[in-house]
């Protein structure tokens, strides 16, 4: 749709004449949505083969280049050839190469052969040369990567500018899309595919090729979890293993692997989780090192070396080793996940595949380069065939052979002579006209006519093996056998128990003495041991202020602080410092991060949370409620519950139950009732309204309420009711 438009003034701006409107979808249709594909289809998700194109033009170029079987070369001379493929700058080039060398220990079976300075994947900060300096080859495995790309196994498009061919994908002879790991972020999904021993994935692939209905607990049994270059031990969950097979997703946990020096103090981390580096790992501990939660560690040193990885943690004497490094895979990247997704391009198109659906896929995908490959080699079979039969022919007069080519004046007329006196066809006839004529002997052609026995038995078998999908499969075993007992390595990343994990219980490195807990009206909260609270228990208030609470806890015990905001902010006893009854304290507001204006009501220590304690809520409204304490528990570590009660009405007051006690509740009128906890209804959900406990008129509402209530008032026992809701009777103010 257009239309006009035209300014309403001589000064207004100009307007463009013609104003073009589009539907926004069409705008994504057509600009966004390719750029979509490209990114995905052309540069993020790997495909069946295990590789993006990067990592194939890489590749495929040194492959080229004779780097197969011939001597390194620097890598300067690798990245400006595969710029003919892949037209990126060459740094994008040399950081795609260097992920995939031997010094990088990116891959459990890395592809480059490398020397020189190639960083490490541990370490972010350790930087590679530059490619000048580098010297690369193809390794040893990359001819399983290459195997039969020779005798079309692969399709072969142009490249970006018509110069020359290069594969579509690389007919791996192995599942290298299950051994090399990938990472990839595209335009609204992304792909991380671990590593697998290459063992168990031979073994696990020629399992399937000899029963397709094999189940996944047998295919567990075979591949037992992810292998990653860097080591350290994965916590094995068979049920989470079973998830990652079956749908693609899920997380696998890594912890890293140690040794405790007694006679030096120090534990030495020698492996950590793939998914992290070094540089993390010693900021974090650096971090709560200073934040005082880790008193136990006196220094931090990174000892990379010649040797490999080292990360050393000087401890403090006494430490118990263990339960430092349970600490530390609580509380640091120590112990780190590894999030799979396995999001691969199938024939062009993403799809997230199992462990199993990859497997069927890159079956096929074989399959089909080894069909290619055999009908390649049957072809060529089958002309040399149909040569040495024109050959066999002229057996009978060589003669005359020798004749006609002498005798023809044009050499132009050399063949189709040929061809009329012995019946060849033209292929034939050129055949044995560019036999040497040393060549033209009965012995030599006898003995080249002999091969068409063997020949033809070579194009029999040939044929058969092309037509049988067990044949097919036979030939598939028998090559992932051979790549598995030359090119298998002992697993890496060990598998460990739940049953031999050591537990991280925060409690056992708390120091625990009993305190004192004291709260004000005004929000401020002091921790003070005994000792230092029978010296002085006259607290040191602000103008105005009074003790709310005084409580007695444990160091360790939670603490849960009720807002009148309907929150409950928990903390630790222990993450606040001792006071003396001479200052103030913390004020609460501040250290648990209220919002403005709010104030909390109430503070319990929790040492757990019984079925049969209860929060008791009085609301302006004259209504209460008791909820279970239960109803707060958390399975993680959450610092603010919101909806901790009703917002139907303000609140007025919050008690603590664990056994049932009177509580005087008095409303604006100066009219109270004296009543049983046990008469206030239990409701489960939080955010319940409560039912009606004090009868009130329409200008009416409580202003006070107290389990305590001798302080403020007399005659309050002459208000005790036994049935709600009730009318209040007049009560004396103190």
């Amino acid at each position: 749709m257009a239309r006009k438009k035209t300014p309403k003034s001589a000064d207004a701006a100009p307007v463009p004449a013609e104003v073009t409107l589009q539907p926004i979808t069409d705008t994504i249709e057509k600009n966004y949505m390719p750029y979509v594909m490209s990114v995905i289809v052309s540069r993020a998700i790997p495909e069946i083969d295990g590789f993006k194109p990067s990592h194939r033009k890489l590749l495929y170029t040194m492959y080229k280049m004779g780097l197969l079987t011939g001597h390194r070369t620097k890598s300067a001379n690798v990245v400006g050839q595969t710029m003919k493929l892949n037209p990126h700058g060459d740094m994008a080039i040399y950081e795609t190469m260097v992920r995939l060398t031997r010094g990088n220990e990116a891959l459990l079976h890395p592809l480059i052969d490398s020397k020189g300075s190639f960083g490490k994947i541990y370490s972010r900060d350790m930087a590679f040369a530059a490619s000048r300096y580098t010297e690369v080859k193809l390794d040893a495995i990359s001819a399983e990567i290459f195997r039969g790309i020779d005798k079309n196994a692969v399709d072969f498009v142009d490249n970006y500018d018509n110069t020359m061919k290069e594969p579509v994908l690389l007919p791996t002879a192995f599942p290298n899309i299950l051994v090399s790991p990938n990472m990839g972020i595209a335009v609204g999904m992304a792909s991380q595919i671990c590593s697998f021993n290459l063992a168990e994935v031979c073994d696990g692939t020629i399992a399937v090729l000899k029963n397709p209905e094999l189940s996944t607990d047998a295919l567990l049994d075979i591949i037992k979890a992810p292998d990653f270059s860097g080591g350290a031990n994965l916590l094995y969950d068979r049920e989470a293993m079973r998830r990652i097979y079956e749908t693609g997703r899920g997380n696998v946990v890594l912890r890293s692997r140690y040794s405790y020096d007694k006679e030096a103090g120090c534990i030495d981390i020698t492996e950590i989780p793939y998914s992290t580096s070094i540089e993390v790992i010693m900021k974090k501990i650096t971090d709560l090192i200073k934040a005082g939660s880790l008193k136990e560690i006196t220094d931090v040193r990174d000892e990379i070396d010649l040797n490999g990885f080292k990360l050393t943690l000087d401890l403090r004497r006494g430490v118990d080793p263990e339960k430092l490094m349970a600490k530390l895979f609580k509380k640091t990247p120590l112990q780190d996940s590894f999030s799979c997704n396995f999001n691969v391009l199938i024939d062009g198109s993403p799809r997230q595949l199992g462990l199993r659906g990859i497997m069927d896929e890159w079956i096929r995908f074989r399959m089909d380069c080894l069909r290619r490959e055999f009908s390649f080699e049957l072809e060529r079979k089958k002309e040399k065939l149909h040569l040495l039969e024109g050959l066999e022919k002229i057996l009978v007069d060589i003669d005359k052979a020798i004749r006609i080519i002498r005798e023809t004046v044009k050499e132009k007329d050399v063949v189709p002579n040929l061809m009329q006196s012995f019946s060849l066809d033209e292929t034939q006839a050129e055949f044995i006209a560019e036999i040497k004529l040393r060549h033209l002997n009965r012995e030599y052609i006898a003995q080249r006519i002999r091969e068409t026995v063997s020949l033809k038995k070579e194009i029999f078998d040939l044929e058969s093996l092309i037509a049988s999908e067990r044949k097919l499969k036979n030939r598939m075993v028998k090559q992932l056998e051979e790549i598995k007992n030359t090119y298998a390595q002992p697993r890496k990343t060990k598998l460990i128990y739940d049953d031999f994990i050591e537990k991280y219980d925060e409690k056992s490195f708390i120091e625990n003495y009993s305190v004192k807990l004291v709260l004000t009206k005004e929000g401020y909260f002091k921790k003070i041991t005994l000792p230092s609270f029978r010296m002085s228990d006259e607290q040191a208030l602000k103008t105005g202020d009074e003790v709310m609470q005084i409580e007695e806890a444990e160091n360790i015990s939670e603490l849960l602080f009720v807002t009148d905001k309907q929150k409950i902010y928990k903390a630790k006893a222990c993450d606040f410092e001792t006071k003396k009854s001479s200052v103030l304290g913390d004020y609460i507001p501040s250290k648990l991060g209220f919002d403005d204006g709010e104030r909390v009501m109430a503070m319990k220590p929790i040492e757990a949370y019984e079925q049969n304690h209860y929060f008791i809520y009085i609301f302006e409204n004259g209504r209460g409620i008791r909820v279970p304490i239960s109803s707060y528990e958390t399975k993680s570590a959450r610092k603010k519950l919101v909806n901790a009660y009703s917002d139907a009405a303000p609140i007025v007051s919050v008690f603590y139950e664990t056994e049932p006690f009177d509580i005087l509740l008095v409303n604006n009128a100066g009219k109270g009732i004296y009543i049983h906890s046990s008469l206030i209804p239990e409701k489960a959900t939080r955010t319940a309204a409560g039912a009606t406990l004090f009868a009130l008129k329409e200008d009416q509402k409580i202003i006070y309420a107290s389990r305590t209530p001798e302080k403020h008032y007399s005659g309050f026992e002459k208000c005790r009711k036994n049935k709600l809701p009730a009318i209040g009777i007049a009560v004396t103010k103190k």
